[in-house]
């Protein structure tokens, strides 16, 4: 199993998962990390930049863990095969093992109505 958390500032999980440009990959067997390791994303491959065309660096991952992203961006990663999760732990190593263990504390997508954020009727990043 693959993993990726949001972490723009590489300490903590951040939110906006669209925006996002540095992740960090967690490879599993079970519930053991075999090995941790830093994405950076070109502006051009993040989930609000690349709106889905072509292969992605992040395909083959399974679930993907943020402090925040929108319904649609949620959706677009569920027709990928990864489960978009929206987790209020700002700890990276404790939000994988608790998602292994399956006591990950959820939130919910952000909607985005009323935010001044919608183009068209749908967000950026999610489109």
């Amino acid at each position: 199993m693959k993993i990726a958390v949001t972490s723009q500032d590489r300490k903590t999980i951040t939110g906006h998962a669209g925006k996002c440009r540095k992740f960090w990959l967690y490879e599993i067997d079970g519930k053991t990390i075999l090995n941790k390791t830093l994405l950076e994303l070109a502006l051009e491959q993040s989930l609000h930049e690349s709106h889905g065309a072509g292969t992605h660096p992040l395909d083959g991952i399974d679930v993907l863990i943020s402090g925040g992203a929108g319904q649609g961006l949620i959706r677009r990663l569920d027709s990928m095969g990864i489960q978009g999760l929206v987790t209020p732990e700002t700890e990276p190593d404790s939000a994988v093992a608790d998602f292994l263990d399956g006591t990950l504390k959820l939130g919910q997508p952000e909607s985005h109505v009323g935010n001044g954020e919608h183009h068209d009727g749908k967000h950026a990043c999610c489109h």
